[in-house]
């Protein structure tokens, strides 16, 4: 598996981010539960009422703010957005584009299609759906079909 270059401090903002989105959830779903522990009883209703609107608010908030700093910590300062560096933004998104390509690769393995040139078992009319469909879903650019179905069709000349 290759080694993913993460510093601390992004695994930290994301763990951090992680938690205020726990503890946000768990703000917002303390309302409904003191709604029902309460369900009947108006006695200062109006208090509970306005503590009840600050805790749903107040945790759909921190949930906001975690998300953030989540992505913040994931993609790198660059990577999110904040910072509009193409340069550093590859930087910070450079470990999960590799892991993204790890990907397409092993769908590509698993629709059966071989773009190292190398020929399949699988019947070329099979090999070009799949490779339509890899397509249309966007998981290959336009280059990459045209190149994966130049090789198809070579190899059925052979």
């Amino acid at each position: 598996m290759p080694q993913r270059n993460i510093s601390p401090e992004r695994q930290g903002a994301y763990t951090f981010g992680m938690i205020l989105t726990i503890v946000g959830l768990l703000l917002f779903l303390s309302t409904f539960v003191s709604f029902i522990s309460h369900f009947g009883d108006f006695t200062d209703f109006e208090g509970r009422s306005k503590s009840g609107m600050m805790r749903a608010f107040g945790g759909m908030i921190c949930m906001a703010i975690g998300q953030f700093i989540m992505r913040v910590g994931r993609s790198g300062v660059a990577g999110s957005g904040l910072k509009l560096d193409p340069q550093e933004a590859r930087r910070d998104l450079e470990p999960w584009s590799r892991m993204s390509g790890g990907m397409l690769k092993d769908t590509l393995d698993e629709a059966g299609i071989d773009l190292s040139g190398q020929s399949s078992e699988m019947p070329f009319d099979e090999q070009l759906r799949r490779l339509e469909a890899l397509k249309r879903d966007g998981l290959l650019s336009d280059t990459e079909y045209a190149a994966a179905k130049t090789r198809i069709l070579q190899n059925l000349g052979q």
